[in-house]
């Protein structure tokens, strides 16, 4: 009878939340992601977002995140936080504490609220942002422990990066005023840029005080996106360690406001909703 589907989004970033067991019969989890997520043959979204109880004892679900393009993602913050919202949505778990397995590793992830009805708040830990060229990856010759203020050549114009792997690569450029470049094609442009061989997410961060800066995100396999949990992680840490602004800002992106802090123990986390919109039946063939 089709393949059942919940989706929600997160700051009006949105993904298909699906049950592993559902897709058994699907050969390429890729494909059907490309073609479920088509905004105007298919269901629509940013991604789906698999979920599966685990096999260990570690963690208490397993979550893969397949991009629009059909690539796989290593992590990503919203669509994660969006498959977990479905399990308490469907009241599947119930404990304020849920490990999930992730490409990147372990997250944790705390249910701090609900501020309505199939709306949920929770407090993610997404990880530890590697700086080094390798981490990213990112090809630099002789590589670099870090990446900052490093001078990036797109279409002839310079541009001063902050990168990291933070769940996946990302490639901060902070800003004065979004108005003043064209910022969708230079992140265009870099997403596919030859020095980063895996691709890259591009961070646009406006600083406006210590504690709150200002998004604009073209995410990898994606394009302009209203959120992401990872670049908004990844966007804030940038203006940290530029010294822009403290460990414990709002970063307020086109879809709305996260809360993000850079942990004394190095781990990032940060704190946003999830919110149920539907749930509907794949019936198209699966070949």
């Amino acid at each position: 009878m089709g393949i059942r589907f919940t989706k929600f989004h997160g700051l009006g970033n949105d993904y298909l939340v699906i049950e592993a067991e559902a897709l058994r019969e699907v050969r390429e989890l890729g494909e059907f992601a490309r073609r479920i997520c088509n905004r105007h043959y298919g269901a629509g979204g940013d991604g789906i977002a698999i979920i599966a109880r685990a096999a260990g004892e570690a963690a208490d679900f397993d979550c893969r995140i397949f991009n629009p393009d059909g690539s796989e993602a290593g992590l990503s913050g919203n669509g994660t936080r969006c498959a977990v919202a479905y399990l308490y949505y469907k009241e599947i778990w119930t404990r304020e504490e849920l490990r999930l397995s992730t490409r990147t590793g372990l997250k944790r992830y705390f249910l701090r609220g609900k501020p309505a009805p199939g709306k949920f708040l929770f407090e993610s830990e997404l990880g530890q942002p590697k700086f080094d060229t390798s981490s990213i990856p990112m090809s630099i010759t002789p590589p670099l422990d870090t990446v900052i203020n490093y001078p990036l050549v797109v279409n002839g114009e310079t541009f001063p990066i902050t990168a990291m792997q933070m769940g996946n690569p990302n490639c901060c450029i902070l800003v004065d005023n979004f108005d003043a470049l064209d910022w969708r094609a230079i992140g265009k442009a870099i997403e596919v840029h030859p020095q980063f061989p895996e691709r890259t997410n591009v961070v646009f961060v406006r600083p406006v005080q210590r504690n709150f800066i200002e998004l604009r995100i073209w995410e990898r396999g994606v394009g302009e996106t209203t959120a992401s949990g990872t670049c908004s992680c990844a966007g804030a840490v940038a203006a940290m360690v530029n010294d822009k602004a403290d460990r414990d800002v709002r970063v307020l992106m086109e879809g709305g406001e996260v809360r993000i802090k850079w942990r004394a123990d190095n781990e990032v986390v940060i704190t946003g909703t999830a919110e149920v919109v539907y749930s509907g039946q794949w019936l198209q063939p699966l070949a």
